[in-house]
């Protein structure tokens, strides 16, 4: 049903990711800092301090795609409460989706500081703490929804 509680980590989940498409990912400025570099999740972009004019920008739309899709997908699992191996199915799925994003956005900032030749790491925003708070968020609904399962099967038993 849908006043369960894990409806609400579900939604959670859902919430966080459309946050990470909107705040940036990490960023870093140069040891002379005369530059600033900026991951979010449609654009790796580079800009020079002084002018404020964009040296580089990468695009990095498949970013934010993975974080609507895993968004799209949790608001999907929510509506599959009768279904709870469904649920858990559809659960897994997003924390592959989840575990890729993440794993892509260390990826370029590792790649991209290795670029520069820089020996600080930046450091990581709002942005990737919400992708991890959404797999932490997943991880519960889905223990929340094996509690309900194993719940279901014990009573079953029992008639």
């Amino acid at each position: 049903m849908i006043q369960r509680v894990q409806t609400i980590f579900l939604f959670l989940v859902a919430v966080a990711m459309i946050l990470a498409t909107y705040f940036p990912i990490w960023s870093q400025i140069t040891e002379d800092q005369s530059q600033t570099i900026t991951l979010t999740a449609w654009s790796l972009t580079q800009v020079d301090m002084e002018s404020g004019e964009t040296i580089t920008q990468n695009n990095t739309f498949y970013l934010g795609s993975l974080s609507i899709v895993a968004a799209l997908i949790a608001l999907f699992s929510l509506s599959q409460f009768k279904n709870r191996t469904k649920q858990m199915f559809l659960n897994m799925i997003n924390s592959i989706v989840m575990v890729i994003n993440l794993g892509l956005v260390v990826y370029l900032t590792y790649t991209f500081n290795a670029e520069l030749n820089l020996t600080a790491s930046g450091s990581f925003l709002i942005g990737f703490y919400c992708i991890v708070l959404a797999m932490v968020f997943n991880i519960i609904a889905n223990r929340f929804i094996r509690k309900d399962e194993m719940l279901v099967k014990s009573v079953d038993r029992i008639r």
